[in-house]
């Protein structure tokens, strides 16, 4: 996405100066103009309604209900950036972390709503980098019989789309910025650093 509110707002994630607070609120921020374009194809249908001045047909969400799905911990940074668009959603939660040998995703939670294969979900990680952790999440997804899924991700390198792309074709990918690679420590480069750590305060 380019909008220009996302690039500024990007840009003082990527400085290393900014605090823990300012962080935090950019990120919910951020989130919540990404979810304004993953929401753009949401189905509509017409209502009856009864304005002050007279009686008219107008448009409100049709179909399936939304939930998100934060990846841990990181991606509870942008659950109130959803919520302040769609107070409506049901959250979910999954966690992962990364093996620092392998960089593989190994699952230690996993909670949804009940009724969370009648939704469409939007899975949120603020980065994409391997791709793992994300190809993992959307197939616990899938494994609750969920057949509209997206991913939220702030920045994302082509490694991880790729692995994705390949693991998952019919995910769409929602991000606000492509980075150029991956170092050998699987950090996206520039990126922004750890995420959750600057996110949470902690290292």
């Amino acid at each position: 996405m380019d909008h220009p509110l996302l690039q500024h707002k990007l840009s003082i994630l990527r400085d290393e100066n900014t605090g823990v607070k300012d962080f935090r609120e950019v990120v919910s921020e951020i989130a919540t103009l990404m979810c304004y374009e993953a929401t753009r194809d949401l189905p509509l249908e017409e209502v009856e309604i009864k304005t002050p001045i007279t009686t008219a047909k107008f448009k409100t969400i049709a179909g399936k209900k939304l939930a998100i799905v934060p990846v841990l911990r990181a991606g509870l940074g942008m659950v109130d950036g959803i919520l302040t668009l769609i107070p409506s959603a049901k959250v979910g939660h999954i966690g992962l972390y990364r093996d620092p040998d392998t960089l593989e995703p190994v699952e230690y939670y996993c909670k949804m709503p009940n009724d969370i294969a009648e939704r469409e979900v939007i899975i949120l990680d603020p980065m994409l980098a391997t791709g793992g952790s994300a190809s993992a999440a959307i197939q616990f997804i899938k494994n609750y019989e969920v057949k509209n899924i997206k991913l939220m991700n702030i920045i994302a390198a082509p490694e991880g789309i790729q692995r994705v792309h390949h693991d998952h074709p019919d995910v769409d990918i929602y991000c606000a910025a492509l980075d150029e690679k991956l170092n050998d420590h699987g950090y996206i480069v520039p990126g922004l650093g750890d995420a959750g750590d600057r996110i949470f305060g902690t290292k």
